[in-house]
């Protein structure tokens, strides 16, 4: 890892694929179709080079407007661009996960896909309703495959070449666990929520002893309640700093050693999302050791199915 004097420089070596994922990454879950091509456009303008995405999203194909235009444009070269897509819950059959994959690329309008992780490790029923239900509202699942099966299909992907590194996302540590173990190419990110109020860390001590990148979702607790940015200890540091909470708090990751997807729709907030700058040794202390709140605010470890995260674009 390199930290620079600009902390947003960062980036972290991944054990296969395209070498170094940048630490701080742009998500792209925007919940307004009409407004994602702009958001990712001003991401680039700012200096986003990470972008992550999904099926679930609904909107790669406008991710890959932006990107293919801003690339079309000659102001980034594509392998400058570190690009991360997900398998959804409906494609973890073996026989559907390049097809998945290879409509990923389609959308976003990319030959290759620098890190294609599995979205959660719950199967639902095969098919193209991304949210299967029985008459009663519950989440049919698919108990005829294994995340094992389906990780080896995602093995292969990486053997043909356009996939370059795998991973997992919403995981529990018992799980990857399970996988690292059993796995012929071990994942290079996981991907969970993670925060100053959930900082996952014998999760991230497992990651770091086997050289796995954490990708943090919901760095900043996406504006739920107990508000992260409202915290005594985050904002009594950006105070002294003159920081936003939210730099703090992004900042605090990378330091740990967590890259962070972050999103919003404004140029504002994406602006700040992205200057961060090192925090001392002091602050990262304090935040460690005075913040004792404990809160996962995303349900989706337990069930699979995305929640409902209310935040600030």
């Amino acid at each position: 890892m390199t930290i620079n004097d600009t902390l947003r420089d960062t980036r972290f070596s991944l054990i296969h694929g395209s070498g170094e994922i940048p630490a701080v990454g742009f998500g792209t879950r925007v919940r307004d179709l009409g407004t994602t091509a702009q958001a990712v456009t001003d991401a680039l303008e700012v200096g986003f080079r990470h972008f992550d995405c999904a099926e679930r999203y609904g909107n790669e194909e406008q991710v890959g407007t932006a990107l293919s235009a801003f690339i079309a444009a000659g102001k980034v070269r594509r392998e400058e661009l570190f690009i991360t897509s997900k398998l959804w819950n409906t494609n973890h059959r073996p026989e559907r996960v390049k097809p998945a994959f290879e409509a990923s690329c389609e959308r976003l309008h990319v030959d290759y896909i620098d890190c294609y992780l599995i979205h959660t490790p719950f199967a639902f029923r095969a098919g193209e309703n991304q949210d299967p239900r029985d008459f009663q509202g519950h989440i049919i699942y698919d108990g005829g495959v294994t995340l094992l099966e389906t990780w080896r299909e995602m093995e292969r992907l990486v053997d043909e070449g356009r996939c370059k590194s795998i991973g997992l996302s919403e995981i529990s540590l018992d799980t990857l666990k399970e996988i690292v173990a059993a796995a012929r190419i071990k994942p290079a990110v996981v991907q969970v929520e993670s925060h100053p109020y959930l900082p996952e860390w014998d999760l991230l001590d497992f990651c770091k002893e086997h050289g796995i990148v954490v990708l943090a979702l919901a760095p900043l607790g996406h504006g739920m309640q107990p508000k992260v940015l409202d915290d005594a200890v985050i904002t009594s540091i950006a105070q002294r700093r003159k920081k936003s909470p939210a730099q703090i708090a992004l900042a605090w990751a990378v330091q740990r050693g967590v890259a962070f997807v972050t999103s919003s729709v404004k140029r504002q907030h994406i602006e700040e999302n992205f200057d961060i700058s090192t925090l001392t040794g002091g602050a990262m202390h304090e935040i460690r050791e005075s913040i004792s709140t404990r809160v996962r605010f995303n349900s989706i470890v337990e069930t699979g199915v995305l929640g409902f995260i209310p935040h600030n674009n």
